[in-house]
Parts: C-alpha cells; sequence; structure tokens
C-alpha cells in the first residue's frame, strides 16, 4: 500500500472537517480590550507555572491556527494538544527545546525557546506540562540527548518518517529523546493512519508512566 504523506493527510482531514463559511472578521474595541486583558492574564499564569517546571518534563500547547486544529484531528486518542517539547532548568531560565516546521522556523532546526515564548497567548490557547516517573539520572540521559540533537543540527521532518535521525518532526523528536534517554525503559504506543505510523502528541502525554503537573486554558 502506498505511503500518504502526512502533509497530504492534513490538509484531507481539515478539510473533511471544515464546514463554517468564510466570514468576514470585525474586531471591536470592545473586542481588542478583552483580548488584551487575556494575554495579559495568561502571561501571569505562565509565569507562576515556571516554579512547578523541572528540568525533563513533557510540555504540550495548542495552536489557535489551522495548521494547529489539523494537526490534533491526527492524535488517534486525545486531540487536546498540537504541538509539544522537552523543558530544560538552565540557571535561572526554562527553556523548551522542540522540532517545528513552516514559516515559524526559517532554517527548521531544533529550536531552543524560552518558555514565555514557546507558551505565549498569541497564538496558542492551552499549556500542559507532564512528567515522567522516571529517576533523576534518567532524566539527564534524556537531557544529554536533547542536547546532542540540538547542537547537531537536526532538521525538521517533511516527511514524518519515523526511520530516520538527522530530521524529526515535533512529537518524533520528544519520543525518541524519552525512548533513548531513558534507555528503552519508556516504552511508547505508536499510532497509525492505515499503513501510515507515526507517533501523535497523545501517545507521549498518555503514556502510564507520565502524568500531568499543570494545565492552563488561556480565557
Amino acid at each position: 500500500m502506498i505511503r500518504w504523506p502526512l502533509g497530504c493527510l492534513i490538509f484531507f482531514l481539515a478539510a473533511c472537517n471544515s464546514s463554517t463559511p468564510y466570514r468576514d472578521l470585525v474586531v471591536s474595541e470592545k473586542d481588542s480590550i478583552a483580548h488584551e486583558a487575556m494575554v495579559n492574564r495568561a502571561f501571569g499564569q505562565i509565569k507562576q507555572c515556571r516554579q512547578r517546571i523541572q528540568t525533563g518534563d513533557l510540555v504540550t500547547r495548542t495552536g489557535n491556527d489551522f495548521t494547529s486544529e489539523s494537526l490534533r484531528s491526527l492524535n488517534r486518542r486525545n486531540t487536546t494538544y498540537s504541538h509539544c517539547g522537552i523543558a530544560s532548568v538552565e540557571h535561572d531560565s526554562i527553556f523548551i527545546y522542540h522540532a517545528l516546521g513552516g514559516e515559524w522556523n526559517p532554517d527548521q532546526k531544533i529550536r531552543r525557546d524560552p518558555l514565555a515564548l514557546f507558551a505565549e497567548p498569541y497564538s496558542n490557547k492551552r499549556l500542559g506540562i507532564f512528567r515522567f516517573d522516571i529517576t533523576d539520572s534518567l532524566k539527564k540521559n534524556v537531557l544529554n540527548t536533547v542536547h546532542s540533537y540540538y547542537s547537531h543540527g537536526v532538521m525538521f521532518d517533511m516527511d514524518f518518517d519515523l526511520v530516520s535521525d538527522d530530521h524529526m518532526y515535533c512529537a518524533e523528536f520528544v519520543y525518541k529523546c524519552y525512548d533513548r534517554g531513558s534507555r528503552g525503559l519508556l516504552r511508547f504506543t505508536h499510532s497509525f493512519i492505515e499503513s501510515f505510523e507515526f507517533i501523535g502528541v497523545d501517545d507521549l502525554f498518555l503514556h502510564p508512566q507520565c502524568h500531568m503537573v499543570t494545565e492552563i486554558v488561556y480565557k
């Protein structure tokens, strides 16, 4: 059977699930004030959750754009989140390492973004922090794997192929860091669409050894 490119699957699923007719967007002054208040509240919540994040945590987010909505629909069991990365506490800062493609990441390499940038509420509407029940030594191994992929400039994988290690998509990058960093202790479920095999964001946070630390819904 021919393997479908995931980009085609995203477009197909999004097109099939979209029934809302186009309407002109009209933003009133009241809407602008309410949106600004929401953004300020969200940044305050993001700042507060810094105290709960630890090195090695799985960090997820839900984007509010068309691509994010389409990616969420690919999750086979839980469609809450569209993107993910791994947290690293470095001195007094928290960075999220994540694989990102498209116009948001022109050089296509793994990114190292401050938490506030990764979670910003302008283009996201939800943030989740999850933690795997593994030892500190294994978490250190996970971060060593993260830093290794980052230093080697691993590129985003537009083919969404689990085999290659020089190109990875977001959930694949996170999956391989936890899998190899834990020395195979963490075994993850793989998802399928017909014969196409992939790792969904939900395959990560629904792992039996993973629990939610906190979640923020921007509103």
